[in-house]
């Protein structure tokens, strides 16, 4: 058990549904002080609640992640709410699914600045207290689309996701010298309400490719980020970690058969 995790302050942006909300649960539930923050005051004050009658630590809070005044007020209230600030998990993003044919410029414009600016802007902010802490933590939530594989119709989004990597293997470097380390997750094809609005078909086909036979739950990400974020993972920074059952090991689904 990573123990080390327990009385920590922690942030979590887009943790309100999702896999934000896993991450979110992992860590309230092994002792973090969670601060669950979301685009809706009403989705995040549930989510926290819910973390609360599990008798965890949690606090709901309304951000914009691509509004920089927003994010310094955000890490203004959970420094004086909770001491400090230790662990940040950038985790909001949106993947609107649109062919390069149909891409408005407007749209591509959108998704990255939802996803890139919106996982700067919130380091950014926190990062004079993440300086002050013991146990500085970066856990930033990339994606196999884009830094690993592709799939018709988030161009964009693989844009962002490779992007956030290019980002995070820089930003190490040069925090480093604070103790704080920044690391990636990449999660699969995970069971999310985004997911699902994709149809059964969709879900069914993807299960069909991973050598597990399932869809990852929000847990599994939540986990992998509670690693990141311990004591136990100091050593550890610039790196990724793919949680996808084994998806992208395949050669092809005749691989997959022949297993």
């Amino acid at each position: 058990m990573l123990t080390s995790i327990a009385g920590r302050s922690v942030i979590v942006t887009g943790a309100s549904k999702g896999i934000g909300k896993g991450i979110a649960r992992v860590f309230a539930k092994n002792g973090g002080k969670v601060f669950v923050v979301s685009r809706h005051l009403d989705e995040a004050e549930a989510t926290a609640e819910e973390f609360r009658k599990a008798g965890g630590t949690a606090k709901g809070f309304a951000a914009d992640i691509t509004s920089m005044g927003d994010m310094q007020v955000l890490a203004d209230t959970v420094a004086s709410d909770y001491g400090g600030i230790d662990i940040l998990c950038a985790n909001a993003g949106i993947f609107p699914q649109a062919k390069i044919e149909e891409l408005s410029p407007e749209d591509w414009d959108f998704v990255q600045t939802t996803n890139l600016k919106g996982t700067f802007l919130p380091i950014k902010a926190c990062l004079p207290y993440l300086k002050k802490s013991d146990q500085g933590r970066i856990v930033i939530t990339s994606s196999i689309t884009g830094p690993v594989t592709g799939f018709p119709g988030w161009s964009h989004y693989g844009a962002t996701k490779a992007g956030q990597l290019g980002f995070m293997r820089t930003a190490c470097i040069e925090l480093a010298k604070y103790g704080i380390t920044v690391n990636a997750v990449l999660p699969g094809n995970i069971a999310t309400e985004g997911l699902a609005a994709l149809g059964p078909e969709y879900e069914k086909s993807m299960a069909a490719s991973i050598p597990l036979k399932k869809l990852g739950t929000v847990e599994d990400i939540g986990y992998a980020a509670l690693f990141l974020a311990s004591k136990e993972a100091a050593y550890i920074t610039g790196q990724t970690i793919i949680v996808d059952g084994g998806q992208i090991l395949p050669e092809s689904m005749d691989a997959l058969a022949q297993a």
